[in-house]
């Protein structure tokens, strides 16, 4: 029995774990998996990786001889020679180029080969880049989202809080009306009963009166006071809900952004556009790995993009070479066997021998218009290529100092949003205590809470672009993390 149960458990367990893995596998929530998932199957990966496989396979075939040629002839009716009759007559032809054209055509397929795997490899650097500046811009708008639930989450307080003061006020004011109204009409009958049982307190009498005169006034000013309240109260809740739903409509559209950039993301991964991405929780800073010095030398040292235009004038170079030589003749050795029949009518010894005669073919390239334009092509072509060298490294220069910019700006705006938010944050706690006291500074507490608001979303807006600084100097640095 207890082995049974024992069995039964070892199944589940493997079971279950079996079960995990597939699930790992199928939800990946690193950065890491997703450029591993990215290097596998994105189409513009596929299809460079594609195109050097098709320049590999153009080396054998510059780099081999021509096809002999073989030419047979069978005569209908035997030709009649002094040795016996000629029945076929068949030729065979190799021709060879001249010294160095087939080495130089291999040298320049392979440099070319070269240049196309350098494409690919800066195809993979851009694909990584972006995949990885498209998951921190989703890692933004997933912040945002939450910055912003949370902040209607506060508004909502203060709506329940200016809600509650503005019944408490509301119901003050009524109760107050009538009671007021009371004292003022007890008053007056005293003052009568006193005017008439005694004539002669005239000083009393006109205290009477200026006491009943004073008690609607002081009424009439609480009645007022209430009023204003009470409108105030309802003008600090219309305004907590105009608020609340500018962050509803911005909710909105980041959620529509968000589907946007989700449909974005997987096409790099070639998968469903609507497949869930995994995000983080909390983005931490990445590293660079080197010294910010470093960069400008790895990135003109080690660039697949300065390397493929290195390899195209070199392959240029190889190709003036292969036309120089071209420009000398061909050479062609061959056999000639001619298929000869014995004749009754000959007496010769040579009667019904088959004859064989070596051959020797040369090319004459007098037409040298055409070698000229080949080799005037070739200057042209590694001219362009090393102009196209210089513009590629300016480029890339001015793109290391962008993105040098836009690290130390994102460094600096890290540390001073996250102070900037502590203290906005402290301050709209303290100013949230006091209104829930007192009722009052709502104003200064919207303001404030507008303010924190900014910070935190700047304070992500931040780290996402010292993450997306460092992804693109690892970029020029032809660091794809994944080799």
């Amino acid at each position: 029995m207890k082995t049974i149960i024992y069995k039964t458990a070892l199944l589940t367990f493997i079971a279950f774990g079996g079960f995990m893995t597939a699930f790992g596998q199928q939800q990946p929530d690193s950065l890491m998996q997703y450029l591993e998932i990215a290097a596998k199957n994105n189409p513009v990966l596929l299809q460079k990786f594609s195109e050097y496989q098709a320049a590999m396979q153009k080396v054998p075939q510059v780099g081999s001889l021509p096809d002999p040629e073989l030419n047979v002839g069978v005569f209908l009716s035997p030709m009649e020679l002094l040795s016996g009759n000629q029945m076929a007559d068949i030729r065979l032809m190799q021709m060879f180029p001249w010294f160095g054209v087939l080495k130089n055509a291999k040298d320049e397929m392979s440099l070319m080969a070269k240049a196309k795997f350098e494409s690919f490899r800066d195809a993979k650097l851009q694909v990584f880049y972006e995949v990885q500046s498209t998951w921190y811009s989703l890692y933004k708008i997933q912040q945002d989202i939450q910055i912003s639930e949370k902040n209607i989450e506060i508004l909502r307080t203060l709506e329940r809080l200016t809600l509650v003061k503005f019944k408490a006020v509301s119901t003050g004011s009524s109760n107050a009306s009538p009671t007021v109204g009371n004292m003022s009409n007890n008053n007056t009958q005293a003052s009568s009963s006193g005017t008439m049982g005694s004539n002669n307190m005239g000083g009393n009498t006109n205290n009477n009166q200026s006491n009943t005169n004073s008690q609607p006034s002081m009424a009439s000013t609480q009645s007022s006071m209430g009023s204003t309240s009470g409108g105030s109260g309802l003008a600090d809740l219309y305004r907590i809900q105009i608020e609340i739903g500018e962050l509803d409509n911005n909710i909105s559209l980041l959620k529509n952004q968000q589907s946007t950039i989700v449909a974005l993301f997987n096409s790099y991964l070639n998968r469903p556009v609507k497949t869930t991405v995994m995000l983080p929780d909390t983005l931490k800073p990445d590293s660079l790995g080197t010294s910010l010095l470093a960069v400008s030398d790895s990135m003109l040292a080690n660039h697949p993009m300065l390397s493929m235009l290195q390899y195209e004038q070199q392959s240029y170079d190889a190709r003036k070479r292969m036309v120089s030589r071209m420009g000398y003749p061909m050479v062609g050795i061959g056999v000639n066997y001619s298929l000869i029949n014995k004749s009754d009518m000959s007496t010769s010894s040579m009667n019904g021998k088959d004859m064989i005669m070596p051959m020797v073919t040369v090319t004459l390239p007098i037409y040298r218009k055409k070698y000229k334009a080949m080799q005037t092509e070739a200057d042209f072509m590694e001219s362009a290529t090393e102009q196209g060298y210089k513009a590629a490294s300016n480029s890339l220069q001015t793109e290391y100092y962008e993105a040098m910019q836009l690290f130390q700006d994102a460094q600096r705006r890290i540390k001073l949003y996250e102070n900037q938010s502590r203290l906005a944050k402290q301050s709209l706690d303290i100013m949230i205590k006091s209104f829930s006291a007192s009722g009052s500074g709502l104003t200064d507490i919207l303001r404030i809470r507008q303010q924190t608001l900014d910070y935190e979303f700047k304070q992500v807006e931040a780290m996402v672009d010292y993450n997306t600084s460092i992804a693109w100097l690892k970029r020029l640095m032809a660091n794809s993390q994944i080799q």
